[in-house]
């Protein structure tokens, strides 16, 4: 009997937009989430079924159904936060996250923190995915999970010495050196710093003593806490000379002492390599060079214009920071910056096939296609934003509209359900 299948119609109708309104409330519960992809119900007819004796054009349907349930991946907007490992997508890649088993799954929300171990994870503990870099800070071609703690940046000792100075032409010579009377037999003098190869600081005083016209020498002392020999010694010393206009001339190579004993470098105490041999700079002497781009000597106050070597004390990791290509740079108390890390993202042919697993995960299926893994800034992925956090793209205003449509679907389904009660009971009372 066609009414009672009116019926049946009316009762597939309030279940389909039943449905619909939880695909909406769903959204809307999520509209602060991250990363969270709204997803949009369809409807489809049920199949239908030929009055007697008809043709097509006297089909009549059987109702309505939710065929598929479908998820917009549209980019969200970005928030930026205080926390630099919190990392948005702005294009088509996603995050990939491991468990402890190495199962993969993937997501649009980039919080991310570092656990106990120093780890990369998510708020589940998922381990964030990518190319870890060698403690050269050369980057694996393995995919894996990113692991920023426990890393340190090893010293350098000082190999070379740069020191652009003016020695006043006008003073009288002075020379020779003496280091017990370093003050009264020396014209200037500076200091400074440099690493051996443990990291450790040690100071070195330079005297710069006129011994002639245009003639200079100059010392470089060690102090006793300093020394391995523990007193305080000339342990590098050499020649400077000028022509008349106060350019560079010649620097004579440099010589090592050791207590007093011929050395090829400077001996250090706390057990660092013996004879670090270090190359002085004072600039470019004529005739190859212009001898004015270190060290001169002119008719004015003695100063130092430039002093930098190219030694470094160890390092502990103290920030990191993340560019748009996800590579993970660790800046060291040393003032160090290495790369960690790198980032990977996966896009899918069909992402509306991912299935949906939960804290904003999504599992690839056959139906969306293998992951297409890369690095960001490449092969379409999107870039990385460092600092923010992808917000859900739910759009409020279309759900409400939505909202309404599918409230007023429901309505009208109720009615044709009362409308054929009130019939069937028209038709009961015909007998009475």
């Amino acid at each position: 009997m066609a009414i009672l299948s009116t019926l049946s119609s009316g009762v597939s109708g309030l279940n389909a937009y039943g449905e619909g309104l939880s695909v909406v409330g769903n959204n809307i519960a999520n509209m602060n989430t991250a990363g969270f992809k709204d997803g949009s119900a369809s409807f489809a007819d049920i199949v239908s079924s030929n009055l007697a004796g008809g043709t097509s054009s006297s089909q009549v349907g059987r109702g309505v159904f939710v065929d598929a349930v479908t998820t917009n991946f549209g980019q969200g907007s970005f928030e930026t936060t205080s926390n630099g490992l919190n990392l948005a997508v702005d294009g088509s890649g996603m995050f990939l996250v491991a468990d402890a088993a190495g199962a993969v799954n993937y997501t649009r929300n980039g919080t991310f923190q570092l656990d106990k171990n120093g780890m990369m994870v998510n708020p589940e503990g998922l381990f964030v995915q990518g190319y870890q870099a060698n403690a050269a800070g050369v980057l694996s071609g393995q995919l894996g999970s990113l692991n920023l703690g426990a890393t340190a940046f090893p010293p350098l000792a000082t190999a070379n010495l740069t020191l652009a100075a003016n020695l006043n032409s006008s003073n009288a010579v002075t020379g020779p050196f003496v280091l017990a009377n370093a003050s009264q037999t020396s014209n200037f003098s500076t200091g400074m710093s440099i690493f051996d190869s443990l990291g450790n600081s040690h100071q070195i005083n330079f005297y710069f003593t006129k011994t002639a016209a245009n003639t200079w020498a100059w010392n470089g002392v060690v102090n006793a806490a300093d020394s391995v020999n523990g007193i305080d010694e000339v342990q590098a010393r050499g020649t400077l000379s000028f022509n008349s206009n106060g350019a560079l001339t010649a620097q004579s190579a440099t010589t090592y002492l050791s207590n007093a004993v011929a050395a090829t470098g400077f001996n250090f105490s706390g057990g660092a390599t013996a004879n670090q041999a270090v190359t002085f700079n004072f600039g470019t002497p004529l005739p190859g060079g212009t001898g004015l781009n270190g060290i001169t000597q002119f008719a004015g106050t003695s100063a130092i214009l430039n002093l930098t070597q190219d030694g470094y004390a160890t390092g502990s990791l103290e920030s990191v920071s993340i560019g748009k290509d996800g590579t993970i740079s660790g800046l060291f108390t040393n003032g160090k910056n290495r790369t960690l890390g790198q980032v990977a993202l996966a896009r899918f042919n069909s992402p509306e096939g991912l299935s949906h697993l939960g804290n904003n995960l999504f599992g690839a299926t056959a139906d969306s296609g293998a992951p297409i893994v890369g690095t960001p800034a490449a092969s379409g992925l999107g870039t990385i934003l460092a600092g923010s956090l992808e917000l859900s793209n739910v759009d409020l205003a279309e759900q409400f509209t939505k909202m309404i449509e599918f409230q007023r679907g429901f309505d009208a389904n109720s009615k044709v359900i009362t409308t054929t009660d009130d019939m069937l009971q028209t038709l009961v009372n015909i007998k009475r």
